[in-house]
């Protein structure tokens, strides 16, 4: 869901993935763990469709959002959708590296993942979690 904000779009993903790993299977060296290498193909089946197909448009948000409580979410829900916009404003890197944090992938896979080294990773979450903090409560809560 990181990369659209489409359930279905979000389900071919999945299973244009799976198609992937089935086809790809023999060619998996375990150089690395099986999980590992199956996010890297969901990773790179997403970012393909979107480079290929152009349908991934950057919306600006507006700066300020009005407190209108919507009776049909309840406000986990909406803070879940706020931050999934958020991190949609991130560079597609950072937005990577955040959608595994999320997934509570260990440090390690997503350092091998991203191929930089785990010292780096921490650094760079950190660094995202500040824009996402700045991004998600700017003008809202103040």
């Amino acid at each position: 869901m990181a990369y659209t904000d489409d359930q279905a779009q979000a389900q071919d993903f999945l299973q244009e993935t799976f198609i992937k790993v089935w086809q790809h299977l023999p060619e998996f060296r375990g150089d690395a763990k099986v999980s590992t290498w199956i996010y890297r193909i969901a990773i790179n089946t997403c970012l393909t469709y979107i480079r290929s197909k152009k349908k991934f448009v950057y919306q600006i948000l507006p700066t300020s959002f009005d407190p209108v409580y919507d009776s049909s979410f309840d406000e986990k829900e909406q803070q879940l959708n706020q931050l999934y916009k958020a991190i949609h404003q991130l560079p597609e890197a950072d937005r990577l590296i955040i959608s595994m944090v999320l997934e509570e992938l260990p440090y390690d896979e997503i350092a091998e993942v991203m191929n930089i080294k785990e010292g780096n990773l921490r650094v760079k979450i950190h660094r995202i979690k500040q824009q996402l903090t700045t991004l998600f409560f700017s003008d809202e809560y103040i």
